[in-house]
Formats: C-alpha cells, sequence, structure tokens
C-alpha cells in the first residue's frame, strides 16, 4: 500500500471534519518553504531565481511551527530549494513530527545519505526525492551527471534504515513514456513506498521554456503512461487525479488547498504563482480574489496547469464530496491497471518511432516542484 492506513485515516477524519463544519475553502497540505537555495540549478525550476541576498535568508524553525499551527493541515510538505541545506532542518522535521503531522520532506538526495543520522525514522517523516527518470534523463534534466547514482543508493540506505520514501517525478514535453515507465519499475525495486508524477508548470523565470506541455499534450501524454499498469506500481497520489491527468476527468483547480508559506509571507494564490503576500492565513483565504484563478476565471497563467498541488485537492475534495466521487475512487483503487489496447499501440509506436530515428527524448524536470 502507498499510503499507511494511519495517515489515511488522518486525513480522511480531518477532510470530513471540514465538510460537516461547512468549509468551503480549507487546505489539505501546507507547502512550506525555508529556503531557496539549492545545491542544482535545473533547467526547468523557477523557484531558485532569485537574487543572491535573498538565496541566503531562511525560515527560522520558530517561524516554520507558527505557520504549521495557523494553517492546521495534517500534512506539510517541505520543498525549497533543498531543504537539507537548512542548518536546522532536523530541528524543524522533529517540531512537526511532535505536532504529529505528516511531513513530506522533498529532496534531491545528493546530501540525503550524510544526512539521515539526523533523522529518526518516523510514520510521519516521508523523504520525497525528486527522480525525474532513468539515469541518462535524470541527469540531463537536473544538468549535472551523477546525480541519479548518488540518489538511488541515498534511497537504498535511507529505505535500509526504515526511512519512508516517495519519489517525484515531473514530466515536460517531449517525455519518453516508455522511460517513464521503466522508471517506475526502477523505482519500485529501490523499495520506494509509492511514486508522485506531475505534469511541470511553466514557470516564468525557468530558463528552458519550451517544454512545457499543454493541456491536450498532457492528456494523451498521461494516458500513454498511466494506462496497461502494472499492479506492482504504487502511486502516491489521489487516483482521481490520475484520471484527471488522463482525461478521463474534468476538474477545476483549488488554489487554497495546498497553501504556501515562505521567507515573504503566504503567497497568493498558490505554491506556482506569485501575485502578492500577506502576513497571516486568514488574511490568504480572505483577502485573494480566488475567482481569478483556475481555468474557468480565463486567467492565461492557469489555462494549462495540471499540477498536483492545484488540482489533488480538488480530487480528494470530490473523494468525500459525494457518493459517486468515493464510490469512484474505491473502483480506481481496485480496477488499477486501466486495461486500454489504443495506449499499448501507442507506446508501441512511440518507441518504434523513437528506435528508428534514434532518439530517446530527455524528461526535463521541475525541480521542487514536489508540493
Amino acid at each position: 500500500m502507498a499510503v499507511p492506513i494511519s495517515q489515511m485515516w488522518t486525513v480522511a477524519s480531518y477532510v470530513v471534519k471540514q465538510k460537516l463544519r461547512g468549509k468551503k475553502r480549507y487546505p489539505l497540505v501546507l507547502m512550506l518553504e525555508p529556503l531557496f537555495r539549492c545545491n542544482l540549478a535545473c533547467a526547468g525550476c523557477g523557484k531558485i531565481q532569485y537574487p543572491a541576498h535573498i538565496l541566503k535568508q531562511q525560515l527560522t524553525p520558530e517561524q516554520c511551527f507558527k505557520a504549521v499551527d495557523e494553517c492546521g493541515t495534517p500534512m506539510v510538505s517541505i520543498p525549497g530549494g533543498e531543504p537539507l541545506m537548512h542548518p536546522q532542518i532536523d530541528e524543524i522535521v522533529r517540531g512537526l513530527v511532535e505536532r504529529r503531522k505528516y511531513i513530506y520532506l522533498c529532496t534531491n538526495a545528493l546530501l540525503l545519505k550524510d544526512k539521515l543520522d539526523l533523522f529518526t525514522p518516523s510514520k510521519y517523516l516521508t523523504f520525497s526525492v525528486h527522480m525525474d527518470g532513468t539515469k541518462e534523463h535524470h541527469d540531463f534534466a537536473v544538468c549535472r551527471e551523477g546525480t541519479y547514482d548518488v540518489a538511488a543508493e541515498a534511497i537504498s540506505e535511507a529505505v535500509k534504515r526504515g526511512f519512508r520514501v516517495t519519489t517525484n517525478m515531473t514530466l515536460f514535453d517531449g517525455g519518453n513514456p516508455a522511460a517513464a515507465r521503466q522508471y517506475f519499475d526502477d523505482m519500485t525495486d529501490l523499495g520506494v513506498e509509492g511514486m508522485m508524477v506531475s505534469p511541470g508548470y511553466s514557470y516564468e523565470k525557468a530558463p528552458d521554456q519550451e517544454h512545457f506541455l499543454r493541456r491536450q499534450q498532457t492528456h494523451e501524454l498521461f494516458e500513454t503512461i498511466l494506462s496497461n499498469r502494472k499492479k506492482r506500481w504504487n502511486f502516491n497520489q489521489s487516483p482521481l487525479f490520475l484520471e484527471f491527468l488522463m482525461g478521463k476527468r474534468d476538474y477545476e483547480c483549488t488554489p487554497w488547498g495546498n497553501p504556501t508559506y515562505n521567507m515573504f509571507g503566504w503567497q497568493k494564490p498558490c505554491y506556482l504563482l506569485q501575485d502578492g503576500y500577506v502576513d497571516t492565513f486568514q488574511e490568504l483565504l480572505d483577502d485573494t480574489d480566488w475567482n481569478s484563478y483556475g481555468r474557468a476565471s480565463g486567467n492565461p497563467k492557469c489555462q494549462d496547469c495540471m499540477v498536483h498541488c492545484g488540482y489533488e485537492p480538488t480530487a480528494v475534495d470530490h473523494t468525500f464530496a459525494s457518493f459517486g466521487g468515493l464510490w469512484g475512487t474505491l473502483k480506481a483503487m481496485v480496477f488499477s491497471t486501466y486495461a486500454n489496447p489504443a495506449a499499448a499501440a501507442k507506446l508501441e509506436e512511440k518507441q518504434h518511432e523513437q528506435k528508428k530515428n534514434g532518439k530517446d527524448h530527455p524528461l526535463p524536470v521541475l525541480s521542487g516542484s514536489a508540493a
């Protein structure tokens, strides 16, 4: 099972309570960014393009705890930048574990093996490693050779020591479906608990602007990749969100579902867009013009976005909003292979085409988008 029953129960109970209280907008996962600096400079990343004086700054543990307590969500994702570069990351994690928050510490794993002694295995702590394809694809995506081997070794060591480990891959235009499926096999063989996949968001500051997926391209790519699944693959995501990526469901974004807090404050409206900051979480909920965001709003920045930090909260909310959503989730969990002859034929066709042309398109990544 990709997610422990205790975590599933905690999240389900939390969502049901919000529903019973009649809350229309509530957070599901807090995106807590303690710093922006990183030890990689990936071509698709828009999170590290800050001046040097900003990259030197970081949140204190006390600021992190205040944001978590204020938000009240049962889950906290710690992206960056590279969180393991924070000199007090162990103190931050301990404080969140004491609060019984389920933590996903997002990392490229270059420092993970050396930092493992700072942490204690817990059901509340998961290392979410950016593994962005098979070896060749990953190293190309993060613009540095040898990173895959370092990360794979760190994953193996963390799993050996009893830590929960998941992976996160972000796909861009030109992604190789066959390589993505091989990646699922490789990560499963490493013993990870589950995998996350998402299309990349077109950050305006990202150096590579040529490989961001459009909505129809996203549906076609993920239908090819996620149809005809192997039962051994575990995905650490809502089954309904994966169906959304495959084009089987139509959702609107829930930008308040994964609020972001960093050194500037609470980011409006979401992890991906920066339209200002406010001092408190309640201000974020009350003062943001939510009707100006999402595909239905007509906002051009939202038209092709299908990233999980915006749409997975929608899928989770749908699960508990109606019998149809709950039944759809249960059905997706039981009948999870999605047999699709047309997708299988398309996969074979792409493999043949790439072999014929001698091309194996890389899988660019948006490092730090694990949110």
